[in-house]
């Protein structure tokens, strides 16, 4: 579903110095696949997910989603239709008074029949639970409750992937749950792919493929488990690692016989646990 062959991109600093970003990224995704990509600030990571529906277009090498190249002028509605896109701030992709209005917005762009746009939008609700607010004004929600309505917006376009660009970063830890709930509840009953940009470790762990980013380069690619399993590393470039790892972690470093793969708290309270036998 989605193909980088070698990407580069590249910024001009204040100096008009040009400072590459991206670093001959190689990453294939399949479909359905729920992908967290991982990186401290200035890794790279929201540049990398921005070439995913073309909002930036490759300075070396290519970006292909479904088969089509990015860099083709002339697909670009293919891609944004095929490509959805949910940044930090809910309030920038809000643009209506009325949640049902709001989540109206895109299809209605997309020149959708209107009976088409009322099933839409009506389903995009259901999915992220937001159905009985579908007339409240949005500015009105909660932080958790107005991403999950810039979701539906989304997800009303029928998209065949979402990009997600630490869509629970200014959210409180309510907030935070719901949405990622939300995106599982996406990934798992409706098979959309999902590519989450985080620096959540507790969020990662949800994913099916962690890819982390490191100076503009693909550091690691695996699974949760796997990933999460090297802390020394991990840390090493700056990111934290689950707080159940950590801990299980520290209790190896003094000689306990535990896992060294725990990811959850319930595991980590099962691994405790069997020490106390």
């Amino acid at each position: 579903m989605i193909e980088v062959k070698d990407l580069t991109y590249s910024y001009d600093n204040d100096e008009g110095v040009s400072e590459i970003v991206l670093k001959e990224i190689n990453l294939n995704i399949k479909k359905g696949e729920f992908v967290a990509v991982l990186g401290h600030n200035g890794s790279g990571k929201s540049t990398f997910a921005k070439h995913l529906n073309a909002i930036y277009l490759p300075l070396g090498g290519k970006v292909v989603i479904d088969g089509i190249d990015t860099s083709d002028p002339d697909k670009l509605w293919d891609i944004r239709s095929m490509v959805g896109m949910v940044f930090q701030n809910p309030d920038n992709q809000i643009v209506a008074s009325i949640v049902e209005e709001d989540v109206a917005f895109a299809p209605e762009n997309l020149s959708v029949p209107p009976e088409e746009i009322r099933k839409r939008v009506d389903d995009a609700l259901e999915a992220v639970g937001m159905s009985e607010y579908k007339n409240h004004a949005p500015h009105m929600l909660s932080g958790g409750q107005k991403q999950r309505v810039a979701i539906a917006g989304i997800i009303a376009m029928k998209p065949d992937i979402i990009v997600m660009d630490e869509p629970t970063a200014m959210l409180d830890p309510i907030g935070r749950r719901e949405v990622i709930k939300t995106i599982e509840d996406l990934n798992q009953k409706f098979g959309i792919t999902i590519v989450l940009i985080t620096h959540n470790m507790d969020e990662a762990v949800k994913a099916q493929r962690v890819v982390v980013i490191d100076a503009g380069r693909v550091l690691i690619d695996d699974t949760p488990r796997n990933v999460f399993k090297n802390v020394e590393m991990i840390r090493s470039i700056g990111l934290d690692v689950p707080q159940a790892t950590m801990l299980a972690h520290e209790l190896i470093k003094e000689g306990f016989d535990i896992r060294d793969d725990v990811l959850t708290v319930d595991e980590c309270t099962e691994e405790i646990y069997k020490l106390c036998q």
